[in-house]
């Protein structure tokens, strides 16, 4: 993958600690995120379809991800993904960073679902293909293996763990695929132009029965104890993804440089809750959704649809990682029930299995020029997120436009594609969640 430019403007210095007192320093930072495809020679076209089958891996990965939060199974358990294909960790956005010292240089996916910060290294055989050379620990002079005593060896967010020769070596699933690696502290070096060092707690290991195709390993920004967020003791973030077929850099922002009034919008700042999963423990953003509307017309979805169930599915998340979004079963059916009316056109049947519901475009009509209501997300507290058409349909082939929203058992799911030039805040510190329409190749 071609890496955009990485910049960070930095307003306070970050201070250097030890892993133990990470937490009181300062990250207000600004970055560029790398977009998934940018200098590869695909068309839109194949883009759109590598969204989709990218997200069905995504929903077995957050089925097993809550199964294991409630206790069932650790990590795969209950939960059958023996019937989705691995899928390469593609279209998701990523940060380029430093590990270690001198830095080196690793591209790692950006992720609100999962918490483990992790890299393949050279600790450990048969690592998942990757393009870039492996972080190597060797060649740093600030790598120390987290004894199993440490605070992150404590956390219960893995599989299994062992202590050889007292270091706390792990395995931690992604539904279907699983990371296996050593504990260790690191200094995380963020920026090309504006070194920011940071100590964090991650996983230097592998990838097993995966591939991670452009990518090093992963940031995790969920609000579990392992992540980069927690860690840190980030107070809130945003970020801004531009349109997806666009191949743009996108920003992100972290601490005092994530607030939407300092940037331009094109819309209202909304703002409504995250959702504290007690059932599920807090895997994800959980946000209050309790309706949908398409245009004018309001969908017969049932409250319960939306509600996180005794079992801890349901309820609505927002996720980096789950590019083209889902909804559960009957609101999915409602949806597609009111675009056949809504939209005047004959039904088609997609010449890609993974896009089920698509209308026929007329003969040397695109995508673009057929007008299409706005789907509306309708949030507690009065707060409404409106997605044009290009963020709900797509054009997998040309001639076809197809619901990109696809079918989730477990939840309803806010992917990448509702998210684009949609300017979303994560305010950590006080359970908010903020958005607010933004053209964001314009920040």
């Amino acid at each position: 993958m071609a890496h955009s430019a990485f910049i960070l403007l930095l307003l306070v210095p970050v201070l250097l600690a030890s892993s133990a007192a990470i937490g009181h320093a300062s990250f207000d930072l600004h970055a560029e995120l790398n977009h998934p495809y940018a200098g590869r020679p695909i068309s839109k076209y194949e883009m759109i379809r590598y969204a989709a089958s990218s997200s069905k891996a995504r929903r077995a990965w957050n089925a097993a991800r809550v199964a294991k939060a409630c206790g069932h199974g650790r990590g795969r358990g209950t939960i059958s993904v023996a019937d989705v294909p691995i899928s390469p960790l593609e279209s998701v956005h990523t940060l380029t960073v430093g590990i270690g010292t001198p830095p080196q240089p690793h591209t790692l996916i950006v992720d609100t679902g999962s918490d483990l910060v992790w890299a393949q290294c050279n600790l450990f055989p048969n690592t998942a293909p990757q393009k870039e050379p492996l972080y190597d620990p060797t060649k740093s002079s600030s790598f120390a293996a987290i004894p199993c005593d440490g605070k992150l060896c404590q956390e219960d967010y893995f599989d299994t763990k062992s202590c050889p020769n007292n270091k706390c070596v792990y395995t931690y699933s992604y539904g279907s695929a699983t990371n296996d690696g050593e504990l260790a502290s690191e200094i995380f070096t963020f920026g090309a132009h504006h070194k920011v060092p940071v100590p964090l707690g991650f996983g230097c290991g592998r990838l097993l029965t995966g591939e991670i195709s452009n990518t090093s390993g992963l940031i995790g920004l969920s609000p579990q104890a392992l992540s980069l967020v927690s860690q840190l003791q980030i107070p809130r973030f945003s970020y801004c993804l531009t349109p997806f077929t666009d191949r743009k850099s996108s920003h992100m922002f972290f601490g005092a440089m994530a607030d939407l009034t300092k940037y331009r919008t094109v819309g209202p700042i909304q703002t409504t809750s995250i959702v504290n999963n007690k059932i599920g423990g807090n895997t994800y953003y959980y946000v209050p959704l309790i309706g949908i509307s398409l245009g004018t017309k309001h969908l017969n979805v049932p409250a319960s649809s939306f509600a996180i169930g005794p079992d801890g599915n349901g309820g609505t998340f927002v996720d980096s990682g789950y590019t083209t979004g889902g909804l559960r079963p009957i609101a999915l059916k409602a949806l597609k029930e009111a675009l056949v009316e809504a939209i005047k056109l004959p039904m088609s049947k997609s010449s890609d299995p993974d896009y089920d519901f698509c209308f026929q475009l007329p003969h040397g009509v695109p995508m673009k020029a057929v007008q299409t209501p706005p789907l509306l997300y309708h949030f507690e507290g009065g707060a409404t997120m409106v997605l044009p058409r290009d963020s709900y349909l797509a054009e997998p082939s040309p001639g076809e436009m197809c619901l990109v929203i696809g079918l989730d058992d477990n939840h309803m799911v806010i992917g990448n594609y509702q998210q684009q030039n949609m300017h979303l805040l994560f305010d950590v510190q006080n359970q908010k969640f903020s958005f607010a329409p933004t053209q964001c190749d314009q920040i």
